[in-house]
């Protein structure tokens, strides 16, 4: 897909309302319109920005069943369903200022227990229609004990008006094969939402963006101490050592040739900008195009598995094999 029109990403380094559904909502919403007063065409928000990533699986130890229990139930209570009526709002919003959105969010089993968590990314076009939504494959180390792992069947490219954007949240940027399938998809944007700062992460979105020859928005959430309620008791007895900023941010936008074109933002909410021209997207995968004449399809091969893995499958009487019955 070729375009002919330049176009503008905004990456939102920002806090949510920490586990407050409504608060956060209303906060996206006010920055999804300032992106576009800005002119963006896409905005991008950090992982679990619906309603806040669960900072405290690296300083609670796994074995403190209560005050775990307690927090995963506050996480849950501020969670959303997709679709639902918290999605509806983004995508009302992203109509409302004819901006596409990518967001992340903390998303509840809906279709099942609706006891289980994903850390998910949702995509929003600019028409506010939900486009789909991936389901992180992998939570890594501590976000085990809150997050599940999603499956093949909801990670996407997507044909937007200005470019195919698709990404991975977090360390998901670190598997291979899912990095190459995107790019496969022919994805000219990867955005990355995530927790992680600093190098080496900063050098890893470069990377990409030089390997995919892509534009990579690395968004992160600048999170003060002073975001976490006081009423949260793990505050004080788990980051009572922490004075100032959780998580700096350092959230970047870097262009197909691996090069910083925004930020890196630390220790400070704000939206980062960067103008994208249309040849861009192509040029530099004279060089390299990774899919393409680099792929070496004669060598190298890699299946890709999209059927899904549902919790629970409804089997009518009349649609069993009556041979297998018999047996």
């Amino acid at each position: 897909m070729t375009k002919s029109a330049e176009f503008r990403i905004a990456a939102v380094q920002a806090a949510p309302v920490y586990l407050d559904l409504d608060a956060t909502l209303d906060k996206a919403c006010r920055l999804i319109d300032e992106a576009a007063q800005g002119g963006a065409q896409l905005v991008v928000f950090p992982e679990a920005f619906i309603s806040g990533y669960p900072v405290w699986v690296w300083f609670i130890p796994s074995g403190k069943t209560h005050p775990l229990r307690d927090l995963y139930t506050r996480l849950h209570r501020s969670a959303v369903s997709i679709p639902g009526p918290a999605i509806d709002r983004l995508c009302e919003a992203a109509g409302r200022a004819k901006v596409a959105v990518a967001i992340g969010v903390n998303e509840r089993n809906s279709e099942a227990s609706d006891s289980t968590l994903f850390n998910s990314l949702v995509y929003i076009g600019a028409d506010g229609r939900l486009l789909g939504r991936h389901r992180k494959f992998v939570p890594t180390a501590g976000e085990r004990l809150v997050w599940g792992q999603g499956d093949g069947s909801d990670l996407e490219v997507y044909p937007l008006p200005f470019a195919r954007v698709g990404g991975l949240l977090c360390w998901e940027n670190y598997m291979p094969l899912a990095r190459y399938t995107l790019t496969a998809w022919g994805e000219q944007v990867h955005v990355a939402p995530t927790w992680d700062r600093g190098e080496p992460w900063i050098s890893s979105m470069r990377h990409i963006a030089k390997e995919g020859r892509c534009f990579v928005v690395g968004v992160c959430q600048a999170f003060h101490i002073d975001h976490v309620p006081d009423e949260l008791e793990f505050k004080g007895e788990y980051l009572g050592g922490i004075d100032g900023w959780v998580n700096p941010g350092l959230s970047v936008i870097v262009d197909p040739d691996g090069k910083l074109v925004a930020g890196p933002l630390e220790a400070e909410e704000g939206i980062l900008y960067a103008d994208v021209e249309p040849h861009q997207l192509v040029g530099p995968k004279w060089q390299l195009d990774a899919a393409g004449h680099y792929a070496r399809p004669d060598v190298f091969e890699l299946r890709f598995h999209r059927r899904p893995t549902p919790f629970i499958q409804v089997v009518d009487e009349e649609e069993e094999d009556p041979e297998a019955e018999a047996v």
